[in-house]
């Protein structure tokens, strides 16, 4: 153990209960957030560069983390978004070859505070049965009635629009130039991988602001759009709302992923909710109902669509179904080319089970494109 002293640390959650740990690198910090959980095995520097995570405290299920260090090639924004990290084990050393860096170092450089030592298994099953909530981790430890007032004011996850905390400030170009389709994608919290994804079938990616309007987006003349996953509640994002609903007049290919999927709905009129704990993990199990194949997807969402609105909307048809608790995880327009999933197909859990999803959107562009030519 590279530390043999370390900091007393704590999580204080907003119902009063506490965990005890210690600081990670026996270093002094606090920082708020909503205490959620991620079940993956591996993947935890993409969790904790994933712009949807953005203003949580992670748990990581799994016993170690930082064994495989880190790579400067395996983040999924520009910086570390979670609020802070806790675990039971932290690994000061790592064994990969490929790494060019220690996580600690990694979370150094992102200003991230950090707890280990805590009984994980413990703070998952308090979640499971309590719900996700509020949160403080701390080594100032002896002032816990200071910490309890200054949890009172942080802002409840519901009715939070965090978009605009991740989203890029100005318009950017992502792809080759002389891609054959054009591509303009909302970035509510967008995740490189899905912009990889997207170049890599022959597109050229504009990439607009999270509160770009429909005129901007369509003053480029893309042959398709493209809603992105984010963190927060979907329904204060009233621009991006709007601007789905006037994608969807133009009767172009729509494409929605996470925080996407949920906007499209708003934007059919199906309301959206807090769920008690959310999905976050990589081997939560979907259900084609085109197919009837099951998928291994990952997930990261803490609000869903209401189901029972979206079976009654006339132009709505549910595509996808999670199997663990039957929440709508997919769903597409009828008569329009527009469709959404509540999970990340660019994240290959499976490892390609959700691949199609691209292939699916790109064929609905190729097939438009044509009509167009026609007309």
């Amino acid at each position: 153990m590279k530390y043999q002293s370390k900091k007393k640390a704590l999580i204080l959650l907003a119902d009063g209960t506490i965990f005890h740990g210690k600081s990670v690198g026996n270093k002094e910090g606090t920082a708020f957030g909503e205490v959620c959980f991620n079940t993956g095995m591996t993947g935890y520097q993409e969790i904790f560069t994933d712009p949807s995570y953005f203003g949580q405290l992670m748990v990581t299920t799994n016993a170690h983390i930082g064994n495989y260090g880190t790579n400067t090639d395996e983040v999924e924004s520009d910086s570390v978004k979670i609020a802070g990290l806790i675990c039971r084990n932290f690994s000061y050393q790592y064994s990969r070859p490929l790494a060019d860096a220690s996580l600690e170092e990694f979370l150094d450089h992102g200003k991230l505070f950090a707890i280990s030592d805590v009984d994980t298994r413990a703070l998952v099953g308090y979640i499971r049965d309590n719900g996700a909530m509020n949160a403080v981790i701390s080594t100032d430890v002896e002032n816990i009635e200071h910490l309890k007032e200054k949890l009172k004011e942080v802002p409840s996850m519901e009715g939070l629009e965090l978009a605009s905390k991740v989203s890029a400030n100005e318009t950017y170009f992502y792809g080759d130039e002389s891609a054959t389709y054009k591509i303009a994608a909302l970035d509510i919290g967008i995740k490189k991988n899905i912009l990889r994804n997207l170049a890599k079938r022959n597109a050229y990616i504009k990439v607009f602001p999270y509160n770009a309007s429909f005129e901007e987006l369509s003053a480029w003349s893309p042959d398709a759009y493209f809603i992105s996953n984010g963190p927060g509640d979907p329904e204060p994002l009233i621009d991006a709302i709007a601007a789905a609903k006037a994608i969807i007049e133009t009767n172009k290919p729509l494409f929605g992923i996470c925080l996407g999927h949920q906007v499209i709905a708003l934007a059919n009129g199906v309301s959206t909710y807090k769920m008690h704990n959310g999905h976050r993990g990589i081997n939560h199990p979907v259900l084609n109902l085109g197919t009837g194949k099951g998928e291994i997807t990952s997930q990261n969402h803490g609000f869903a669509i209401n189901r029972e609105e979206t079976e009654a909307n006339e132009l709505l048809e549910i595509t996808h179904v999670h199997l663990n608790d039957h929440t709508v995880a997919g769903i597409k327009m009828k008569g329009k080319d527009v469709f959404s999933v509540q999970y990340h197909p660019e994240a290959s859990p499976g490892p390609n089970d959700a691949d199609y999803l691209f292939d699916d959107f790109f064929k609905l562009i190729e097939k438009n494109t044509k009509e167009i030519a026609k007309v």
